[in-house]
């Protein structure tokens, strides 16, 4: 059963991403054939990165480092929940990518993006980041429009259909999931 983790895109005070993640998170958990986990990247005080060995030769020295990767390696797949800052996702969640390769292997992502123009920005680049990680992606995401979704800012109040393109993200990122195993197990 793949064990995937929704991820909480945003470390600044007062963000709604973690609102936002927690409905993702409880609709997720419901699902029969999934396990899912919340990871909040502020429970993960990365600085800019700081490894002396790029992540690629996956030999990290310092105890933040190897508590993220041992924490990223434990999924097979991921939700990142994120907002758009200035067409882009946020520094922490790139940094949080760049900080450890082999974790990422092989593993699927889906996206759900939040901001005025639902974060669809921010997710064409992060699909960009995940193919350098040897990241599958799949093709269904949940862009959030503050105008519909966050009516009442900052309180987050998705609008009625939302749940069910939550739901073809989430089988989506099943499906892959269990399809990578094989390669993650080296079977194929």
């Amino acid at each position: 059963m793949p064990n995937i983790a929704v991820v909480v895109g945003s470390i600044r005070p007062g963000r709604v991403t973690r609102s936002v993640a927690e409905w993702v998170h409880q609709i997720a958990a419901k699902r029969p054939d999934s396990t899912y986990e919340l990871v909040d990247l502020a429970d993960f005080p990365l600085p800019a990165f700081d490894e002396p060995l790029p992540p690629q030769y996956g030999q990290y020295e310092l105890p933040h480092t190897q508590a993220w990767a041992r924490k990223v390696a434990e999924f097979d797949g991921f939700v990142f929940v994120t907002p758009e800052y200035n067409h882009g996702p946020t520094a922490a969640l790139k940094n949080a990518l760049d900080f450890v390769y082999g974790e990422w292997n092989n593993k699927v992502a889906g996206f759900v993006s939040l901001g005025t123009s639902g974060g669809v920005r921010a997710v064409e680049h992060l699909r960009l980041v995940a193919a350098e990680l040897q990241m599958a992606t799949v093709q269904a995401q949940l862009p959030l429009f503050v105008a519909t979704d966050f009516s009442d800012y900052p309180r987050f109040s998705p609008i009625a259909s939302r749940e069910d393109e939550l739901t073809r993200v989430l089988d989506q990122l099943e499906s892959w999931a269990t399809a990578l195993g094989s390669i993650r197990s080296g079977a194929l």
